[in-house]
């Protein structure tokens, strides 16, 4: 499962190091230069973890660490600043964050401390979705239904488990294809139509839940009573 990885850093050079060295380990990188477009984009996509800077514009990163968890966002957040008085890594852990690190950034231990946050908050482990009767599989790409067992297509089945991950929540077709297809695909959005169309047939008489388009907007997942 492709973890999730937001860098809000408003130095460009530190920002780009970030991002090589995290999709060199096989994270699905978002990038932002302020704590305003932080927020925007873990209200708009899904994040597994937060890199954040403590001195960016508009909102530092202390305050995007308090905001987020006031609205009981609780994926893990690493701090990161130039400030090492331990005053300010106090205060960094009384608005919510998990672990801090100093610059200069030590790359090998930047990966290592994410990939203990994850583990510890089982991000890297939750391998299987149910929802009702049904239970996805990811290691497998199977979907169980009581006896019935139906291994699918790799993109129809990260489809299917993005959406079924939130279920009520819209993803536009530019989200999902940036997160199933990645930004630089060939494909245009009108895949994403054609998949959904083949896990609505798939799925036809499911009565655990159900694909609903909403227009103008994308799809959502939609859990039946």
């Amino acid at each position: 499962m492709m973890i999730h990885i937001l860098v809000a850093e408003d130095d460009k050079h530190a920002r780009r190091l970030l991002e090589v060295v995290l999709k060199r380990e096989g994270y699905h990188v978002l990038s932002v230069e302020d704590g305003e477009m932080a927020l925007k984009v873990i209200e708009s996509h899904h994040v597994d973890l937060v890199i954040l800077d403590v001195m960016m514009p508009k909102l530092d990163g202390y305050e995007v660490a308090r905001l987020l968890r006031e609205a009981e966002f609780m994926m893990p957040i690493l701090m990161v600043t130039a400030k090492q008085l331990p005053e300010d890594k106090k205060r960094g852990f009384i608005m919510g964050t998990d672990d801090y690190m100093t610059k200069p950034i030590d790359t090998e231990e930047l990966v290592l401390r994410i990939k203990a946050l994850l583990r510890r908050s089982k991000i890297a482990s939750e391998k299987k979705l149910t929802i009702g009767d049904v239970v996805l599989d990811y290691e497998s790409l199977t979907v169980h239904r009581n006896q019935d067992v139906q291994t699918l297509p790799q993109k129809e089945f990260y489809l299917l488990y993005k959406l079924l991950s939130y279920p009520g929540r819209i993803f536009t077709r530019i989200q999902l294809m940036d997160e199933i297809w990645g930004v630089d695909t060939e494909s245009t959005d009108t895949t994403v139509n054609v998949h959904i169309n083949r896990l609505r047939k798939r799925f036809a008489d499911c009565e655990a839940f159900e694909l609903v388009s909403v227009r103008g907007l994308g799809y959502k997942a939609v859990k039946k009573e």
